[in-house]
């Protein structure tokens, strides 16, 4: 979750309001954070969203809490005024990051404070929101130093150089990426690409290489600075727009004056940005009252929306919803009753025992996995427990298997936790590769949930229970495996038959397909070599792969 300082003047000048210790936590909620620890007048503060990137910084978080003491209330406006600026984007762009939105903005005292919040938000928003710079990339600039109209094109990056940031030489734009520390961090982002984006203005003065590093010449911010040019790029106009907004949003707050700029792309698009029109939802009284459990009026629903910085009409039962363009969260009136919720206190909402005629007791899939792990465990092996989330590189390409389908997380903070695994075997082999210093023969198993994809599904996913027993040590083979297989299933009371099969994780003519009834339920084989290389394994593996849900019904 993203996590950032703030000054506690600060905040308290932009709500307006002082803030006492005993009542920090319950302020910060409004702004769905919580506090982490003060130095002083610093607070640290961690938010509890990774899809509201308006939230990631002291104006975000001031803005809401306003709005949860009702100093304000409704959607925040902010006046957008004509200009002449533009910037024109080049077709040859597509491909190597295609889209941009830039505003302009003016009048802004620049104290060392709000240079702090500027290059926070940029650092939050970018590398969170914007997946690590990839589809959301931030650049601020020296408004006063730039010649319009400015051009977002494409470069040979061996033919045109400048003066990055903090850099006291020009050099190419294929240099920078080899030489400059943040050129390195990302360059994997122009990898293979032939031309390298920038932004550059009509002086021919280079502004940026996005989403690499800006120029020292324009792309330098100080307190000196008092008008300021932002650009947003990346591939799609869903982060780039969001990205833009949320920051626009955060300078007006300072008292910045906003200036459109019109982006166009070749002779058929034209954009002008920021765009701040507000977004409709709709949300009805009873959906609220039967998800929180209270029975409010739609008169107290509507206000306790405005609190959240929505614009509400109510029509009967309906509440009518306008929501700022920052805010890309609002999918479902779900969504809507969350806010809601936020703005009552969730600590206003008094527990109550529910009135059920049923008894809690276990699944039937459950008592069977259970039974499973106590076979096991009679075989002298140890239980292991790994996570649901991985990522493709352990799913697949480590396994020797193409790319195939699995659920991704739309916005992960990290990229070594990006999917959701569809298989257990990946995960034992990971295991065994982080414990290579332990001593051999080492037995394991694991009974876990993996994710499969299912487009009939209401979650568009199924949850299935699978087993994973494995062996490793120096003369693991398939016999050893078999036989384990072979007194689990007859303590189960099920016949199963080993049908020889092919799969690029396990060697040929050493792996077949588990049957019970002619259903497959299963894998069991012996590992392949390039995937104990993969792994860093030296040591062969042996081991089987069952559907728990399948093996419940069939037995």
């Amino acid at each position: 979750m993203p996590k950032f300082e703030i000054s506690k003047k600060d905040i308290e000048k932009l709500i307006g309001h002082s803030i006492k210790d005993d009542e920090r936590n319950d302020l910060l909620a409004y702004a769905k954070c919580e506090f982490e620890e003060g130095d002083g007048d610093i607070i640290k503060i961690d938010c509890k969203d990774t899809n509201r990137p308006d939230l990631w910084c002291v104006e975000g978080v001031a803005r809401q809490i306003a709005g949860g003491l009702g100093k304000a209330k409704g959607v925040p406006q902010y006046t957008v005024h004509k200009s002449n600026y533009l910037v024109r984007v080049d077709s040859n762009l597509k491909g190597i990051r295609p889209r941009t939105a830039c505003a302009v903005v003016k009048g802004i005292k620049i104290t060392d404070e709000v240079l702090k919040q500027i290059i926070q938000m940029q650092e939050k928003v970018s590398g969170t929101f914007g997946r690590n710079r990839k589809e959301a990339a931030i650049g601020v600039y020296d408004f006063d130093k730039i010649k319009w109209p400015v051009f977002y094109k494409a470069y040979d990056p061996d033919k045109l150089s400048f003066i990055a940031l903090e850099m006291l030489q020009s050099l190419t734009l294929r240099k920078i990426l080899q030489k400059h520390p943040k050129g390195r961090e990302f360059a994997h982002l122009l990898e293979d690409k032939k031309k390298y984006p920038v932004f550059i203005d009509s002086a021919k003065n280079v502004l940026s290489m996005p989403p690499i590093i800006n120029s020292n010449y324009s792309g330098k911010v100080t307190a000196e600075t008092r008008n300021l040019f932002i650009e947003v790029s990346g591939f799609k106009d869903r982060f780039v727009h969001t990205a833009l907004n949320s920051m626009i949003a955060s300078l007006a707050d300072r008292g910045g004056k906003i200036y459109e700029v019109k982006v166009k792309y070749g002779l058929r698009e034209t954009l002008f940005c920021p765009d701040f029109r507000p977004r409709k939802a709709k949300l009805s009284l009873n959906l609220f009252n039967k998800l929180s459990g209270l029975d409010l009026g739609s008169r107290e629903l509507a206000e306790l929306l405005r609190r959240a910085r929505l614009n509400v009409r109510v029509s009967g039962d309906n509440i009518f919803v306008e929501y700022p363009s920052y805010r890309i969260d609002i999918m479902h009136g779900v969504d809507l009753v969350e806010d809601a919720l936020i703005s009552y206190g969730f600590n206003n909402i008094k527990a109550e025992i529910p009135r059920l005629a049923v008894q809690g007791s276990e699944t039937k899939l459950e008592v069977f996995s259970r039974r499973v792990r106590e076979f096991l465990v009679g075989f002298g092996a140890q239980e292991i427990a790994t996570f649901t989330l991985t990522n493709k590189d352990k799913l697949f390409n480590r396994m020797n298997l193409p790319n195939g389908k699995c659920m991704e997380i739309a916005n992960p903070v990290s990229q070594n936790w990006s999917v959701l695994r569809n298989w257990l075997t990946p995960s034992v082999i990971d295991f065994f590769s982080n414990n290579t210093n332990c001593e051999y023969p080492q037995t394991i198993f694991e009974v876990g949930e993996v994710i499969l994809p299912n487009p009939k599904a209401e979650t568009m996913s199924d949850t299935v229970k699978k087993l994973v027993f494995a062996r490793s040590h120096k003369n693991a083979n398939f016999t050893e495996i078999k036989q384990v297989l072979q007194s689990l299933l007859s303590g189960l009371e099920a016949e199963f038959e080993v049908e020889e099969t092919d799969h690029n994780s396990f060697i040929p003519g050493r792996v077949g397909s588990i049957k019970i009834a002619g259903k497959n339920i299963g894998i069991i084989g012996e590992i392949h070599p390039q995937v104990l290389k993969n792994w860093r394994l030296e040591n062969p593996i042996v081991l089987f792969e069952l559907n728990l849900n399948e093996l419940l019904k069939l037995i």
